[in-house]
């Protein structure tokens, strides 16, 4: 399977980045906990630069190892960006990641010191979320789905913290296609450009290789050596006849509601031996 997708918008919203860049003071990258890897966009390396970074770890809910990325990561956060504490944590974390900029400004008599921030990461990644969660208010058109943010807007957390906000943003393809498969059992991608079989036949071998009981806890059956006939008994199961299509949507959308628990597709030693 190749997923590919770099729609205008996209390319769009990277120029706008590279625009903006030079107005703000930090950056804030919101990955998704459940594969802090494989969420973040290797293009921003090259955009960002040297520019203060900030990464947050959203949906640490539903993910598990998230201590281990919190130490891979520099000057990172896990949380759930729904949380009214967010906008606490995040402030304070921006005033330690650039503790010399503030004193220095402090020491040319500016005491009101408003730090101003660009809020970056892949669709779906819980992005407008966190902007919500920072204005207050409904501020950021939010969904589900992926690619539903399409322009810039400034928004005003406090006294303290303005943002701006910038489309999610995909690079152009994906060299390690598991990295697409990643994205699209976890809902960056949208449904209509994948197959889902393949996303299916991915997801269960994930589980069946960590976590082979939470299966078989929500399913009734234990996954044996074989995933393919591992999907055609459960599909006989549940009483889907030959619609395949039918377990696979099933499966994939329990992943994504936290049904078969906490999980991380990525690994820590992985990114550490590259």
């Amino acid at each position: 399977m190749v997923i590919q997708w770099f729609p205008g918008h996209m390319a769009k919203a990277r120029t706008q980045v590279q625009e903006k860049l030079k107005f703000v003071d930090f950056v804030i990258e919101v990955v998704d906990a459940r594969m802090p890897l494989s969420s973040r966009n290797p293009m921003l390396d090259r955009i960002i630069g040297d520019k203060p970074r900030l990464v947050i770890l959203n949906k640490a809910d539903l993910a598990e190892e998230t201590n281990e990325w919190l130490t891979y990561f520099k000057n990172s956060l896990a949380m759930n960006a729904k949380e009214p504490i967010s906008t606490k944590r995040i402030l304070k974390a921006a005033k330690e990641l650039l503790a010399d900029k503030i004193e220095h400004n402090k020491e040319r008599g500016i005491q009101n010191i408003v730090l101003r921030t660009m809020v970056v990461g892949i669709p779906n990644s819980g992005k407008s979320t966190l902007l919500n969660t920072l204005a207050g208010k409904a501020s950021a058109k939010t969904g589900n789905t992926a690619g539903v943010t399409k322009s810039q807007q400034w928004i005003r957390s406090n006294k303290e913290l303005e943002i701006i906000d910038t489309p999610g943003i995909l690079w152009p393809k994906f060299e390690d296609q598991t990295v697409g498969l990643k994205l699209a059992l976890t809902g960056a991608i949208k449904d209509n450009i994948y197959t889902q079989d393949d996303v299916c036949i991915y997801g269960l071998s994930y589980f069946a290789e960590n976590h082979p009981d939470r299966l078989e806890k929500l399913y009734g059956v234990l996954p044996g050596e074989s995933i393919p006939d591992y999907i055609i008994e459960l599909t006989a199961k549940f009483g889907y006849k030959d619609a395949y299509e039918r377990f696979y949507n099933r499966f994939i959308i329990d992943v994504r509601n936290g049904k078969l628990g906490r999980f991380c597709l990525d690994r820590v030693e992985d990114a550490s031996n590259n």
